[in-house]
């Protein structure tokens, strides 16, 4: 995780702190990064990754059977199949939304995508191997929901560094990293919730979100340049974790701070920006 939000200082010239939204096939969080060790956890998944949640449903959409899309990754899929489909087609359940927090959950928009396509199946009477029809409107859904909850969080974790001052008022930075990031859908529309609090987008290329070998190599220079966290003997006092935690939590303070998300103006379809008019993202 912290090679995750390191890894763009590999390609852009990027001062501490920094606001970092990691989405990836295993996690998903929010952090503010104040050094090379020093991070301040915002929010982190409960449960399924978007990542996961992606690969999973176009697994169970079987779009690998489309020729055009056999050689793409599920995510990839589900982002170019979406491009033809309408993202209010299927309903999807608002995500988290009676929690002013800033975690995330994607396990139950991966059930009900996998209960529209029985239901589908079901009626059409379509085989095993048969892709639904809706398919494309299915993964225009799936994103459209996906990346409104990706949203709110994100909203809510700027009013609470703006609450907090953990960002400075000019010159500020958002890093979108891990392989969801390169999904452009996603990555315009939270880029626009970015520029709605005059803050900069950097998202590393698309090879260095997925390439967990050059980022940890990546982190150990940053180490090694700072000097903390160098281990030159006495291996048996390391101590090895499961999952180790990602810097200090703010988790608590931020469901503390009760802060409300209001309507923001965006238009999601496509990831293309729209008039000041309207609102995609629901008060919670």
């Amino acid at each position: 995780m912290e090679a995750h939000a390191l890894t763009a200082r590999l390609t852009n010239r990027i001062e501490f702190p920094y606001l970092v939204m990691l989405m990836s096939g295993g996690h998903c969080l929010l952090a503010v990064v104040e050094g090379v060790t020093k991070f301040k956890l915002l929010g982190t998944c409960i449960d399924t990754s978007p990542g996961d949640m992606f690969d999973k449903t176009a697994r169970r959409l079987k779009l690998k059977s489309l020729p055009h899309l056999e050689d793409m990754c599920g995510g990839a899929a589900i982002e170019h199949l979406a491009l033809q489909g309408d993202p209010h087609k299927f309903e999807f359940p608002s995500v988290l939304s009676h929690f002013k927090n800033c975690n995330f959950s994607f396990s139950g928009l991966q059930y009900m995508a996998k209960k529209y396509i029985e239901i589908e199946e079901k009626e059409l009477g379509l085989g095993a191997a048969t892709v639904i029809p809706s398919a494309a409107d299915l993964c225009a859904s799936l994103q459209f929901a996906a990346v409104n909850h990706l949203g709110k969080r994100l909203y809510r974790a700027f009013l609470f560094c703006d609450m907090k001052e953990l960002l400075p008022k000019v010159k500020r930075t958002l890093v979108l990293s891990g392989g969801v990031a390169s999904n452009s859908y996603i990555r315009n529309s939270l880029a626009y919730i970015a520029e709605y609090f005059d803050c900069e987008v950097v998202c590393p290329p698309g090879r260095l979100c997925t390439d967990n070998g050059v980022m940890i190599a990546w982190n150990g220079i940053e180490k090694l340049t700072q000097g903390v966290d160098m281990i030159y003997s006495n291996f048996d006092e390391v101590i090895a974790e499961h999952r180790s935690p990602l810097g200090v939590s703010l988790v608590d303070e931020v469901v503390e701070a009760d802060l409300k998300v209001n309507k923001i103006s965006t238009h999601l379809l496509k990831g293309q920006k729209t008039s000041s008019k309207g609102g995609a993202f629901t008060s919670c």
